[in-house]
């Protein structure tokens, strides 16, 4: 990231614009659901992050990430999901560990995921102090729930951004995508702990939901997902947690 240096001045004027022309769209209502199936089982899912966790682009949390998530998982597996989402749109790793997870209010849960990484790239944190801060997210979190798997989403595809110059594609692109790359390096060494380490691309969506070719239909303000992309990325997301040797067992 040596090289974007000389390029900062200009990416502070140009996110200075975008953050001004995008909308301020709300979070999504509803942060708690229940979907019942035909199975007495039930499965705790605690959803944890940034805006895209929080559902901004869309009215209802059934209707963003989680709701997908759940649905995908509990028409699957017939079973019924329990779900609830603890996200603030504009969060970095730091923010939800110190302001978020403190404020938890369930005792156990059977899987966690957390959505993260936009706002940290957005701030330009760099690489180390990003794991860093997932380090110590992740440790504060086995403290609250020992036994519970965490699963960390993909990382969000600012590459593709609409509203983004070709300056912050470049810049916050590569920046989140190195993110990832430490991310997954990482996980390996811990355990009961997972990253959804598949770089998201509208084509590559495109190509196997047979989806619309319009750019535009994926984001609801130029940056923030649309429903049509929390459904897909819900419903991906859900395939990998399924896979997962942990959730087969």
């Amino acid at each position: 990231m040596v090289l974007a240096i000389p390029l900062l001045p200009i990416l502070y004027v140009q996110a200075k614009k975008v953050r001004k022309e995008v909308p301020n769209l709300p979070e999504a209502k509803s942060p708690k659901g229940y979907l019942k199936t035909t199975s007495e089982k039930t499965l705790k899912i605690l959803a944890i992050g940034e805006s895209t966790i929080a559902g901004v682009g869309v009215d209802f949390h059934e209707n963003g990430f989680i709701g997908a998530l759940a649905q995908e998982i509990a028409n699957t597996k017939n079973i019924s999901i329990l779900w609830r989402v603890y996200a603030e749109s504009g969060y970095t790793v730091k923010m939800v560990r110190k302001k978020i997870v403190p404020n938890i209010e369930e005792t156990n849960a059977d899987i966690i995921v957390i959505g993260l990484g936009a706002n940290d790239a957005f701030t330009l944190n760099s690489p180390d102090l990003w794991m860093f801060q997932i380090n110590v997210l992740i440790k504060t979190l086995k403290r609250k729930f020992p036994k519970t798997p965490i699963y960390f989403t993909n990382m969000p595809p600012i590459k593709e951004f609409p509203a983004f110059t070709t300056t912050m594609k470049f810049i916050i692109g590569n920046l989140v995508e190195i993110f990832g790359a430490r991310l997954h390096r990482r996980i390996h060494k811990k355990r009961n702990v997972f990253y959804n380490n598949e770089i998201i691309t509208l084509k590559s969506w495109q190509e196997k939901y047979n989806l619309e070719r319009n750019v535009a239909v994926f984001f609801s303000d130029g940056v923030h997902p649309s429903k049509l992309t929390y459904q897909t990325w819900g419903k991906d997301m859900a395939q990998f947690i399924m896979n997962t040797k942990t959730f087969r067992e």
